[in-house]
């Protein structure tokens, strides 16, 4: 059974809203693209356009791989979608794929 997390970042793709949420110690703005498992767990690759990281953030927003266990006050808000530029490698963050919104 997903959790409560896995299906806000479902809602988030099928409505192409914003997810706004607390990982790794930071508030983070992104828009999660592709949804499954990894390794037994809920996994997102997300585009991540705004607020923190440990690494920083360059302009424009980055590519981050989430493990769903870790985030916490998570929330929906309406606003652009962000996807990023596209990848130049297949995406290894999610193994099992159950929800992608690239066309």
């Amino acid at each position: 059974m997903p959790s409560a997390t896995y299906e806000l970042f479902a809602r988030a793709m099928a409505e192409r809203k914003q997810v706004l949420c607390t990982y790794g110690g930071y508030s983070r703005e992104l828009c999660p693209i592709v949804l499954g498992h990894s390794k037994g767990e809920e996994a997102a690759l997300v585009y991540q356009f705004a607020g923190a990281s440990r690494t920083g953030l360059p302009p424009g927003g980055q590519w981050k791989c989430l493990h769903l266990s870790k985030a916490s006050n998570v929330r929906l808000r309406d606003g652009p979608w962000h996807a990023g530029s596209r990848h130049r490698r297949p995406q290894a963050c999610v193994e099992t794929v159950e929800l992608d919104v690239n066309p």
